[in-house]
Parts: structure tokens; C-alpha cells; sequence
């Protein structure tokens, strides 16, 4: 009979590292994060000199001067952390991600640690080690899991965040974050995506004549109309990739009668500043900032994305005004309310797959937005299947931190960075995955895709359009399905 006394050989199995998968042995001769190549022989120099401008700057030096006081050992975080869960490599451990840095900033930044360098001639900062911080920090999804678990309050994503800006400086980052940036800030355009004003008017032309003739009901997307109550400023992409969360975003305001606004000047809410650099990052927010004063809205409302929601939310009252900043929301947080205040009705005989959430890190981690989609889901989704852990705890889709726009590492998001949420996923048996973030969806098809998951990757405005019921107590697709 078999008792429940665990055998040595099978700890031995349970506790074995992980063997390191191939694509990342491959990821290290394929990839290489080297925007400019300029003064490579003084990186090190240059690197110590960004890393004393930022100190000298911003409020870094109080957080440093905490988190080297602390145990960065104990390695606890490693059990939250599905990168390190899918390799098994210590150096995918976060703590051990964050010293890489923390032992920068001890061994030249405090007196004790110049002092002891000077006496031993050891720890100074080689250009093996800025290689080996730049290909660390950009394997982090920068998620924020591993803060559950760290006894010491250790925020390793914002040392994995610091670490990226300080070599962006020194021109080592990822070149497809940095030509979307200048694009958005310096280019033609002035979105991520290039996509010109043109364009962005005859897709939501395209996108009216669709409703037209799928719905039979006119619903237009509003452009540079003043003193709304809302300027409306999705991820530049969802106008060229998300048609149909962009049209239900557009009937819900329809059946709800909001007052909204899409800027003409100003359409694109991605701020990739909240990956790589704070420089960056305040500029994206002053020049959304900007545009919403220019129509006099109210109100400044993300689409579905999670980074764009995050950064205009938490950055617009510190780089615009404080307490007398416009209030910025995410576009599941207006549905909700109009559903909740019963001006909103959802026909809950449309959707009869079963349908699964995945909560962005950037809106659920700090418990923003939880259970507003569900609340939302639960109203018209008869099947809806909860994934294991949700909310605050949920698990990354694995493109977090601005690794998704790296095409070049797909592989290793998908089949590393992504194991675990691929495993969540194919769980629950869904139809249907609502995953209301830009770069979630991107990076969750890619992982359906990849890991053979037979799934559905959609908006919640996606599903909300097909089950919307307009004034006369018919769903559009009801009214479609008559007049055929």
C-alpha cells in the first residue's frame, strides 16, 4: 500500500531545476539590444554617469538606499516568478535580477562601498556586466508578481525599470521601442504605429459604414468636438488591429448617450516611457495632457490597454496638475458604470461559449481594475470560467514591460515568458479569452498560436458589441438577422 512519506528520489524530482530551454541559448546570439553603438569602449564610464544624473534628479537614491539595506538573497520571489518557473535558471530569479544593479549603485554610489573598491581594486563596473544587465532586464515582463512574496518590500520591477532607463542612456535599448518613440514624438505622424491622419479618418469612416451595414443603426466616431466629457484615446494600434472592440466601444457610447471625442492632433495613448525611460514617459503624458486641453474635455478616457490606462492615470497628476489634474479612465471603468446605473443592456442569450479573463498586470496587480470586468462579463457571458490565480495575483501574459514589441524574441515570450499563462489558459477550455489590453492581445495570440491553444483572443468590447441591445429591446445582431 502506498503511504504518503514523500522518497528522497522523488524530492530530488521535485526540487530539480528546470533544464534551460534552447530558444533562449538561441535569443543570446540572435538578439542583441544596441540602439547606437557610439563610444563602446567607455560604457561603463558613460553608464556611471547617467546612473549620477538620475540620482542627482529624481527620488531613485531613497528607494537604493532602502533596498541595499535589505536582504536581496532570500529568493523568495523565485516562486511567483513564471519566468524563472519556466527556466529554472537562478539568474532568472528576481532578487537576483535586482543586484546586478543594487551592487552598481553600493560599490559606487556610498562611501563605504568607494572606499572598499579603492582598497581592494575589485567591483568596478565592467562592460561584461552592463551586457549581462541589459540581457537581464529585458528578459523581465516587469509584471510585479514577485512584490507578493518579498519579505522585505522589495520592488524588483522598479529597479528592473531603473536599470533599463539608465542604459537607454547610453544607447542600449530595444530599437523597436525606440523608433516607435521618436515616431510618436518627433515624427510626421506622431503615433507609435505611423499610421497618418488620413488613414485614421477613413478607417473610422470604414468602421461607420461597417456598423451601417452589420447593425443598420448610424453610430459615428465623433472627431475634435470641444467640451465633451470625455476625450476618447486608445493604443494607437487598435485602429489598425482591433476594428471590433473600437465599434463596440463606439455602441456603447450609442446606447448610453456619453458625451466623447476622438483628438485628431493626438490619438495614440501608448507610452513606451513606462518600460525604458522616465524622460520619455513625461513627455508622452504632457503632450496627452496637452491635446485634452486643446477640446476642453472633461475627462481623459483609455481604451483597452493596460500600460497606456496605468501611465495616464498615475503619471497625468504628477506631471500635470496634481490634485486639479483632469480624472483619467479606462474605458471598462465608463461601461461599468453604465451598466450598473441600468443604461446599458446586454443580451445574455448571444454569448454561449464558454469565456475566460485575463487581468492586464498594469490595471489588476494593484488591485485597480478586478472586478468591473467580471462584473460587466458575468451580465451577459453565460459560461465564464475563472482562471487560477486571478485579479492582483494573476499571471503574465508573458509581452509585460515592453518585451511584446520585440519581434525578435516571439520564441521566448511565447514559449518561456508565456508557459504558464498558456497553461492557465488551455485550463479552463474556453472559446473565447478577453483580454482587454493591446499588447496582451497581440501577445496572447501569438502565444495561442505558438503553444497550438484552440482559442479565441478578443476585446471585452468585442463580445459587448455582438450582445448590445439598443433601444427597442433588440440586440444589433437580432436586427441584422431579421432584415436577412
Amino acid at each position: 500500500m502506498r503511504t504518503n512519506v514523500i522518497t528522497s528520489e522523488e524530492r530530488e524530482k521535485a526540487f530539480a531545476p528546470t533544464k534551460k530551454p534552447d530558444v533562449i541559448e538561441r535569443q543570446k546570439l540572435d538578439v542583441r539590444y544596441h540602439v547606437e553603438d557610439y563610444d563602446v569602449d567607455n560604457r561603463p564610464r558613460r553608464f556611471l554617469e547617467a546612473f549620477a544624473a538620475i540620482l542627482k534628479h529624481t527620488n531613485y537614491r531613497l528607494a537604493l538606499e532602502h533596498f541595499i539595506r535589505v536582504s536581496t538573497k532570500c529568493s523568495r520571489c523565485a516562486v511567483q516568478c513564471p519566468i524563472y518557473q519556466a527556466t529554472g535558471d537562478e539568474h532568472d530569479i528576481p532578487c537576483y535580477r535586482s543586484e546586478l544593479l543594487l551592487s552598481v549603485y553600493r560599490r559606487h554610489f556610498t562611501v563605504g562601498g568607494s572606499i572598499k573598491g579603492r582598497l581592494t581594486g575589485s567591483g568596478h563596473l565592467t562592460d561584461e556586466k552592463i551586457e549581462e544587465m541589459a540581457e537581464s532586464f529585458w528578459n523581465c515582463t516587469a509584471c510585479r508578481r514577485c512584490t507578493l512574496e518579498c519579505p522585505a518590500g522589495i520592488d524588483h520591477a522598479l529597479i528592473t525599470h531603473l536599470g533599463r532607463f539608465i542604459l537607454s542612456e547610453i544607447g542600449i535599448s530595444p530599437r523597436a521601442l525606440v523608433v516607435s518613440t521618436r515616431e510618436q514624438l518627433e515624427g510626421k505622424t506622431g503615433n507609435t504605429s505611423a499610421i497618418p491622419l488620413p488613414a485614421l479618418v477613413d478607417t473610422l469612416e470604414f468602421l461607420e459604414e461597417d456598423i451601417k451595414e452589420e447593425k443598420g443603426v448610424d453610430i459615428k466616431f465623433p472627431l475634435d468636438k470641444e467640451n465633451c466629457e470625455f476625450i476618447f484615446i486608445p493604443a494607437v494600434s487598435d485602429f489598425l488591429m482591433e476594428a471590433e472592440t473600437l465599434m463596440g466601444i463606439a455602441a456603447v457610447f450609442k446606447a448610453t448617450g456619453g458625451s466623447w471625442t476622438i483628438s485628431t492632433e493626438n490619438y495614440d495613448a501608448i507610452n513606451y516611457g513606462l518600460f525604458y525611460s522616465d524622460r520619455i514617459l513625461e513627455r508622452v503624458i504632457r503632450k496627452l495632457y496637452a491635446e485634452s486641453e486643446r477640446l476642453n474635455a472633461t475627462n481623459i478616457l483609455i481604451g483597452e490597454c493596460g500600460h497606456a490606462s496605468r501611465s495616464a492615470k498615475y503619471y497625468v497628476p504628477v506631471h500635470c496638475g496634481g490634485e486639479k489634474a483632469k480624472p483619467v479612465l479606462n474605458i471598462m471603468e465608463y461601461t461599468y458604470r453604465m451598466l450598473k446605473e441600468g443604461k446599458l443592456k446586454l443580451n445574455p442569450n448571444v454569448i454561449t461559449e464558454t469565456v475566460t479573463y485575463h487581468d492586464p498586470c498594469n490595471i489588476a496587480r494593484q488591485g485597480w481594475i478586478i472586478e468591473q470586468p467580471r462584473y460587466i462579463i458575468k451580465a451577459f457571458c453565460k459560461n465564464f470560467v475563472e482562471m487560477t490565480p486571478r485579479g492582483t495575483e494573476n499571471i503574465c501574459c508573458g509581452g509585460g514591460g515592453g518585451t511584446v514589441s520585440i519581434d525578435e524574441i516571439r520564441p521566448y515570450r511565447t514559449l518561456v515568458g508565456g508557459k504558464a499563462k498558456g497553461d492557465q489558459i488551455r485550463a479552463t477550455g474556453a472559446k473565447y479569452l478577453i483580454a482587454p489590453c493591446a499588447n496582451c492581445k497581440k501577445q496572447l495570440r501569438e502565444l495561442v498560436e505558438d503553444q497550438k491553444i484552440d482559442c479565441e483572443v478578443v476585446g471585452l468590447h468585442d463580445l459587448i458589441y455582438k450582445a448590445i441591445i439598443l433601444d427597442d429591446g433588440q440586440t444589433e445582431n437580432q436586427k441584422t438577422n431579421r432584415k436577412g
